[in-house]
């Protein structure tokens, strides 16, 4: 008899996860509370790794159409001063595919592919260990019940709840997201300053990154220390004043850096949040996680990769049915745990050098990631 699966969440975790089993003939009910795949902007670019999201790509039978999706040449990455001058430019190989970058849509459009999504399906909690299953109590009011519930909901997980009481904390580091459209023939300079990839300008505590995504649309993130109080988490009342704000904290900057800022749109503020680097817990039946809901981390490549990789292996191990369903799920959450900790680790090392007090230890962060 087929499981009851269900999997909470449309992101790269659970889209891996369900097309993974759907690879494998085994149904899944995916449950998303967005009414629509582009009710909300889908973001920026990834680069998907060799071993982890190329290699859930290719677990999930994609990896051929994500190579005729994604841009090598986005792997470029080229540092400025300040001032503006450059100080590390470096440029893939030809062949080099080892991280190609993806836009976020395309790589969902590419995941959702032949599956069913009930959209509009927001979970309001879940509560594992009834007579029937694992109940699922959706936002308005209805019920239905599974055999396992997987949560690949995100940093503010309604799942987590059912098996872990920890919240992700505040990190110190705040990023305000714009976006430049048609970089190419609007802003040529602009164009050829950040180049095929990406660019960043580091300085004290704070740091500017433009990152090229597909058809000259550019996103731009600043990034900066801030504390934890409630002015640290406010949207600004609008573009301009976000936009004056945000010239006046990276005053003294190169004018053509600033431009980046002074042609941006909307501003988003995005206060950076993480789960506790070693978030683990007792194993409850019926429920597991899965990327950021898991191990939530800062956004330095790795959790994407992570969320995709968690998706294709607990679905193969649930395909493979040489066993007790739970204990498959019991045995995925131990190598996760190990794995993602060692990750969160990384992640947090690479956000404290990257907005810091002394901007020559992002600069040595970069050359020790080129080099291996």
């Amino acid at each position: 008899m087929r499981h009851r699966i269900a999997v909470v969440g449309c992101g790269p975790a659970g889209l891996t996860f369900a097309r993974v089993l759907h690879r494998h003939d085994h149904p899944v009910t995916l449950l998303e509370r967005d009414p629509a795949p582009d009710a909300r902007p889908p973001g920026g670019t990834l680069d998907l790794r060799e071993g982890m999201g190329q290699l859930a790509l290719d677990r999930a039978g994609l990896l051929a159409e994500f190579r005729a999706l994604s841009r090598p040449e986005g792997q470029a990455m080229r540092i400025l001063d300040p001032d503006g001058a450059v100080v590390r430019d470096w440029r893939p190989r030809p062949d080099d595919r080892a991280n190609p970058e993806i836009d976020r849509g395309q790589l969902r459009d590419l995941l959702l592919g032949p599956l069913d999504v009930r959209w509009g399906s927001g979970v309001a909690e879940v509560v594992p260990g009834t007579r029937d299953g694992v109940l699922v109590r959706f936002a308005d009011g209805r019920q239905e019940t599974f055999d396992l519930v997987v949560g690949a909901d995100g940093a503010w997980s309604r799942v987590r709840p059912a098996v872990s009481s920890v919240t992700p904390h505040y990190t110190g580091v705040t990023m305000v997201e714009t976006s430049l459209d048609d970089v190419d023939t609007r802003h040529p300079d602009l164009a050829r300053m950040i180049g095929d990839g990406s660019m960043a300008v580091y300085g004290v505590n704070r740091g500017l990154v433009a990152q090229r995504n597909s058809g000259g649309h550019v996103k731009v993130y600043a990034q900066f220390r801030t504390p934890p109080d409630r002015h640290a988490h406010q949207e600004p009342a609008d573009a301009e004043a976000a936009r004056s704000s945000l010239l006046a904290l990276f005053d003294g900057w190169a004018p053509p850096v600033l431009d980046l800022l002074r042609h941006g749109t909307h501003f988003a503020h995005r206060p950076l949040y993480v789960l506790p680097e070693s978030h683990t817990w007792t194993h409850v039946g019926g429920v597991t996680l899965l990327g950021d809901a898991a191990h939530l981390m800062p956004p330095l490549g790795a959790g994407a990769n992570l969320a995709m990789l968690d998706g294709a292996e607990l679905a193969e191990s649930i395909a493979a049915g040489s066993g007790d369903m739970d204990e498959a799920v019991r045995a995925f959450e131990e190598r996760m745990w190990a794995r993602a900790a060692r990750w969160a680790r990384i992640t947090a090392a690479g956000l404290d050098r990257l907005v810091s007090p002394n901007p020559a230890d992002a600069v040595a962060l970069f050359d020790e990631v080129q080099s291996s």
